[in-house]
């Protein structure tokens, strides 16, 4: 195993009595100083993951292994992992010191190393001066940086955080995404997030893991999940997505909506069915006849930054556009988009089919 995993999960099971699987055959590693993002809807298995890498819960199948040693039935606190819950999980008759330093006091340390500790940890999430403050006297914010100071107090190699912004009003949530991503950054330990939310995981994270049904659907940067995702169900979940049926004519040319266009994809077989992606940013309002697509305006919304604008073209695909342009319910227009913009996705594949076809591809050109 790399010297910089810190974290590794081998085909690992999770599943209760006989239900179906919590998670199914999931392998992935992670490596330390980096913000993971563990993104998908309830019941994938997200929560699951955080559970097992904090000890709470034990595979049922598989080997979880940390810094290259195997800790399935290592008990919590016996990890170098800490984890910060949903509802913050404080004690409201301790103040906010006391908050913080309760991990140390369990661990009876000194009181002179306590204080220097616990001031220490409230700088890192900018609450000098609130050592005294009742937890009932905090904001949301506030709460969820005593949280943190006394998960991060006891120094852990990983912190885990179960969505824990979700009770925070949208303006909040926002800055504290900020700060969150800050604040890993200054400690230069691994975080692992929970969200459902696909904005939050974009803007946060070094690394994405989609799930869902328990298995890991693609893995990768924000850019790699948002511009390559490899199946109908990540282009759908990351974002919005215009997913029309196509033909794979050859490489670099693909058919849909009646026409064929450039691409830049490329390793399918001769008029293999795809699917076909392309981002409501990625077009743009044209005259009728200068756009690759002509398109009848369904429905216009405006969403404060651009307007949302519905339309359909002749074989009755549906097209989002993001546009600053205002166009009126019913006009006649044409769409105009990149090569690139295009996004070609196989059938049913899986990310591991997606490597091994590439990597096919690039041994047979580099052969030729």
């Amino acid at each position: 195993m790399d010297k910089n995993t810190i974290i590794r999960f081998e085909h690992v099971t999770k599943q209760y009595d006989d239900d179906p699987p919590v998670l199914d055959d999931v392998s992935f590693e992670i490596e330390r100083g980096k913000f993971y993002t563990l993104l998908g809807p309830s019941g994938c298995g997200k929560t699951t993951i955080l559970r097992l890498i904090a000890g709470f819960t034990e595979p049922t199948e598989g080997n979880i292994y940390f810094n290259g040693k195997v800790i399935n039935n290592v008990p919590p606190n016996q990890r170098q992992v800490n984890t910060v819950f949903q509802d913050y999980a404080l004690f409201p008759h301790l103040n906010v010191f006391e908050n913080v330093a309760f991990g140390l006091r369990i661990k009876k340390m000194k009181e002179s190393e306590i204080e220097v500790k616990v001031k220490e940890a409230l700088r890192f999430v900018n609450l000098e001066g609130y050592e005294n403050r009742e937890i009932n006297e905090m904001s949301g914010g506030q709460r969820q940086r005593v949280a943190i100071a006394r998960a991060i107090v006891n120094e852990p190699e990983v912190l885990l955080l179960d969505e824990p912004l979700s009770a925070l009003d949208l303006k909040l949530r926002t800055e504290m995404q900020y700060e969150l991503r800050e604040l890993q950054r200054r400690l230069g330990i691994t975080f692992i997030f929970v969200t459902h939310d696909q904005e939050e995981a974009l803007a946060m994270s070094d690394e994405i893991f989609v799930l869902n049904k328990g298995k890991i659907q693609q893995s990768g940067t924000p850019t790699d999940i948002y511009d390559e995702p490899i199946n109908r169900f990540v282009a759908e979940f990351i974002g919005e997505s215009n997913i029309v049926p196509g033909k794979m004519i050859k490489d670099f040319l693909v058919e849909f909506a009646g026409k064929q266009f450039e691409c830049v994809d490329q390793g399918f077989h001769p008029n293999e069915p795809v699917e076909i992606v392309i981002r409501p940013e990625d077009l743009e309002i044209t005259k009728r006849d200068h756009g690759k697509l002509q398109v009848r305006v369904d429905s216009l919304l405006f969403r404060g930054v651009h307007y949302e604008i519905c339309c359909y073209d002749q074989d009755g695909n549906e097209w989002l556009v993001h546009s600053t342009k205002k166009v009126g319910v019913g006009d006649e227009i044409g769409l105009h988009f990149d090569p690139e913009a295009i996004h070609v996705m196989r059938l049913g594949e899986t990310e591991e089919e997606f490597e091994k076809r590439l990597g096919a591809y690039h041994e047979v050109n580099h052969e030729k």
